[in-house]
């Protein structure tokens, strides 16, 4: 389960067996979220606050090149 970005408290990663589209998973806390790269679709979240929601898509927005980048480098080697 590679870690791509450590950041306010916040764990970007995804697992070994992942499928497309492309997407990051976030944890912090006991929280929990999954976004879609392409889009930065909001698939599934539990137990984040709205304004956690709304700082993580911000990171996932700034960072989205970077995690495309490492997705299609793990997946696609």
């Amino acid at each position: 389960m590679p870690t791509i970005l450590r950041y306010n408290g916040f764990r970007f990663f995804f697992f070994s067996n992942e499928y497309i589209p492309e997407h990051i998973h976030i944890e912090k806390g006991e929280g929990y979220a999954k976004v879609e790269l392409e889009n930065l679709k909001l698939v599934e979240s539990y137990q984040f606050s709205k304004k956690d929601i709304k700082v993580m898509l911000k990171i996932v927005e700034e960072n989205k090149d970077k995690f495309l980048k490492a997705w299609n480098e793990y997946f696609k080697s």
